[in-house]
């Protein structure tokens, strides 16, 4: 959620501008009784007005946001299913956390961590415990904290006197592992990208592992450029490291993105529940899970690896129900909509829909690695995500120059700095959903021909501040 400040602005606009500001027929049955002055814009107006007015005053503004499905750079879903969407409306009433007042809808939530729980091959599926967050955020926080909570049983007696935990973790992680350990004082241990690496190597962080190291994040499916790190090589050198010195570090998967990927591109990926160090894993229910935002899911391989004092419960909502989650009230919506396309798709469903968001991926990276002008850093065939950077002998433009064009053809494709030690390295990345199909693609391949001309005929970038990089963390 941005941070987002009071209105700078001291005064309101005039009366007659304020007049101006409503369209004549926003008045029901007299066009001249809705143009008297639009409300205030920060602060409440003295008074109601029709709903229609309401209405009509905020679609005007919204449609300022663009095209949701032009958006390249959120992993988020976009389209849904009309039937999802009537669901939606349906539960939006729903308290999620009142599992008594609601047990159909907390049926369904436990029944999507079941198949969740079976998808990523747990052991034993009955022993899984987990639970629906708002997003893998959440869900990464609640990791963390079960995480930081074991070591810190394991260590009472060094800690918090003499011992201050750390979690390692490549530096391309998403930002909520920043939050993470700036919330709950945890020191970051960050293994760098070096060279063609642009996430964590498995040797580098095990040896920044110690007595205060509460585990080890590994990502499927980085941001940066939608590549999987190598979990069974993280957890192998653990082993190593675990037989050396007796130290015995858990891993935490952070699938956001890719644990509704491989389960049905890469079945013989070992990354899930299957490696024994394997503790918990986290996807967002909201990305390629396929549900509009405001879900996400965490699991844990047994009830030991959530420590019980980290569970509430609650007995004021008409039953005793146990709660582990930041958010307390939240809409039940998500969690049904998630429940629904789990029903509607199946595995083969699923696998279709990915292999298509892959094809369509990899189809464009061809296209663009045949235009010259171009380095592919990732080709889609991961995550169906593709990054890439300007070519060697490419000097009349850069990749932010790219993504301002492209934006003024509706196009949102971010363009950014990878971080130490890769600084010097400036990518566009576009992330290809379902929904973005091989027409949207193939226009955009057109729009990116015909801003390519003048962008060779530049005498050199003009987007040199590289703060003008777009964001990219969704």
């Amino acid at each position: 959620m941005p941070l987002h400040k009071g209105s700078s602005q001291k005064t309101e606009p005039s009366d007659a501008r304020r007049r101006l500001a409503l369209n004549p027929f926003y008045g029901e049955a007299d066009p001249a009784a809705g143009m008297e002055s639009a409300p205030p814009r920060h602060r409440l107006p003295d008074g109601p007005m029709p709903p229609s007015t309401a209405y009509g005053l905020v679609h005007d503004e919204l449609m300022l946001d663009g095209n949701s499905r032009l958006n390249l750079a959120t992993f988020v879903t976009t389209w849904m299913e009309p039937q999802a969407g009537v669901l939606m409306g349906e539960c939006r009433d729903k308290n999620m956390i009142d599992k008594d007042e609601y047990p159909r809808t907390a049926e369904l939530e436990r029944r999507c961590v079941a198949m969740l729980a079976d998808l990523w091959n747990a052991p034993d599926p009955s022993a899984v415990v987990g639970c629906s967050t708002t997003g893998s955020s959440e869900a990464c926080m609640l990791a963390g904290l079960a995480l930081k909570r074991r070591w810190a049983a394991r260590n009472a007696a060094r800690y918090p006197a003499a011992a201050r935990p750390n979690l390692v973790m490549g530096i391309n992680v998403q930002v909520c592992w920043d939050k993470f350990c700036n919330f709950w004082e945890v020191e970051p241990r960050l293994v760098p990208m070096e060279g063609d690496r642009f996430h964590l190597d498995p040797q580098a962080a095990a040896d920044l592992c110690d007595e205060n190291t509460i585990g080890v994040v590994g990502i499927l499916g980085s941001t940066f450029d939608g590549s999987y790190e190598p979990v069974a090589e993280l957890c192998a050198a653990l082993d190593a490291l675990q037989e050396r010195t007796g130290l015995d570090i858990p891993v935490h998967v952070d699938g956001a993105s890719g644990a509704m990927v491989a389960p049905f591109l890469d079945e013989d990926l070992v990354w899930d529940f299957r490696q024994p160090r394997v503790a918990s894993i986290n996807t967002s229910g909201h990305k390629y899970g396929l549900v509009y935002p405001g879900v996400g899911w965490v699991l844990w391989r047994t009830p030991a690896d959530l420590p019980e004092e980290l569970v509430f419960r609650v007995n004021y909502l008409g039953g005793d129900m146990p709660t582990f989650a930041l958010n307390f009230s939240r809409p039940g919506a998500q969690v049904v909509a998630q429940y629904y396309t789990f029903l509607r798709l199946g595995r083969e469903g699923y696998r279709a829909v990915q292999q298509a968001s892959r094809d369509v991926a990899c189809g464009l990276a061809k296209r663009i690695g045949e235009i010259g002008d171009f380095r592919l850093l990732t080709l889609g065939d991961q995550l169906p995500v593709l990054a890439l950077t300007t070519a060697p002998d490419v000097e009349a433009f850069d990749v932010f120059d790219v993504s301002r064009r492209l934006r003024e053809q509706g196009w949102r494709v971010p363009a950014y700095t990878f971080p130490a030690n890769r600084q010097d390295l400036s990518v566009l990345r576009v992330v290809c959903r379902n929904g973005f199909s091989s027409d949207l693609a193939e226009l955009l391949l057109e729009d990116l021909g015909l801003i390519l001309p003048d962008l060779r005929r530049q005498a050199h970038p003009m987007s040199r501040d590289r703060q003008m990089a777009t964001s990219f963390h969704h």
